[in-house]
């Protein structure tokens, strides 16, 4: 029941970044182009997921156990350090110049557009290579 309801909530997540655009970089750099040729019409995509989620995540939160799972798996830690940092700042700067996200690359594989399939490969490659220097704090 787990995975089936994983695989449902994935594939709605998908239909929502298909529905929003948010797999079309050119879309997404649009939106980022704050002082160019701007898109805010993904910053309505955002909101709208924080109208649903906020107060979802509120009620959630106060639940003792998931439907399909023994407990609730999120993280409590509030420490700021230098990999979280630096991370971010590789996180940003990947969507800033690529367009994409893990979530929308992973999606928009399916339209098999060559510079999202070797954006998800290079993703891959880079959890595999800082897998050493994660464990090694």
């Amino acid at each position: 029941m787990t995975r089936l309801a994983s695989l449902i909530s994935g594939i709605i997540f998908s239909l929502g970044l298909v529905i929003s655009e948010m797999i079309n970089p050119e879309k997404v750099l649009a939106f980022l182009d704050l002082f160019g040729n701007w898109d805010p019409s993904l910053a309505f995509v955002m909101i709208g997921a924080l109208v649903i989620s906020s107060p979802l995540y509120h009620i959630i939160k106060n639940i003792k156990k998931p439907l399909f799972a023994e407990k609730f798996d999120y993280s409590n830690n509030k420490n700021i350090n230098k990999k979280l940092i630096f991370g971010s700042a590789l996180f940003g700067i990947g969507w800033g110049l690529a367009g994409l996200c893990p979530g929308p690359a992973i999606s928009s594989i399916a339209l098999f557009n060559f510079e999202s399939i070797v954006f998800v490969a290079s993703m891959f490659i880079g959890f595999y290579l800082v897998q050493p220097v994660i464990s090694n704090d």
